[in-house]
């Protein structure tokens, strides 16, 4: 008799490289575009391993989510702490379409323009999306409010339309690379975009 199939997670397990492997499928595929079998294929485990290890294919998404966020080659985590407003938003918009239109990866962002919508059973994942994407907004508005108080910015200026605008553009560059657009052609909107700025 042929000895029992393990179950669970297989011995040797590499969290942090499995993550990695299942990080571009779900970049290239979506949420709900990666199969089961798509991600075990590329992660190199059996079905079993992957529940075993995540639990579920949405807690997997969000340990990749995670990681994706955390990468230090991504402009939006540190460009905050640029010594003005202008420039940090000059610093996300050319990381994003550095990033966004880079061929060692799928295109796009795994954020901007992720489960924009979904089959009603993917609502905890959009949500979670959501909320990511609704942090960034906050995040350049808070920044935007000090750069009002500072003088930065002219008086009168709405930090949350600024905010606004300049999230609905990161997540532009995203549907435009995703639709084909080169690094030359997201930098023109980049540059357009910059020439809005305030003042």
């Amino acid at each position: 008799m042929d000895p029992p199939r393990p179950r669970g997670r297989p011995r040797g397990f590499d969290r942090d490289a499995a993550l990695d492997r299942a990080l571009p499928v779900f970049r290239r595929q979506g949420y709900e575009g990666a199969s089961i079998a798509d991600l075990t294929a590329a992660m190199g485990i059996t079905t079993p391993s992957l529940y075993g290890a995540f639990g579920s294919k949405e807690r997997l998404y969000r340990e990749v989510l995670d990681r994706y966020r955390a990468d230090p080659q991504r402009a939006a985590p540190w460009a905050m702490a640029a010594p003005t407003a202008r420039e940090a938003v000059r610093l996300i918009l050319e990381g994003s379409a550095r990033d966004f239109s880079d061929p060692a990866h799928p295109p796009g962002c795994m954020i901007s323009t992720a489960v924009l919508t979904c089959a009603p059973e993917n609502r905890p994942a959009a949500a979670a999306l959501t909320s990511m994407r609704g942090n960034t907004v906050a995040r350049l508005r808070t920044r935007f409010t000090r750069a009002l108080e500072e003088g930065e910015l002219p008086p009168g200026t709405d930090p949350d339309e600024l905010a606004r605008f300049y999230g609905a553009i990161i997540q532009g560059l995203s549907v435009q690379a995703l639709d084909g657009a080169g690094y030359d052609a997201l930098m023109k909107i980049v540059r357009r975009a910059m020439a809005a700025w305030p003042g």
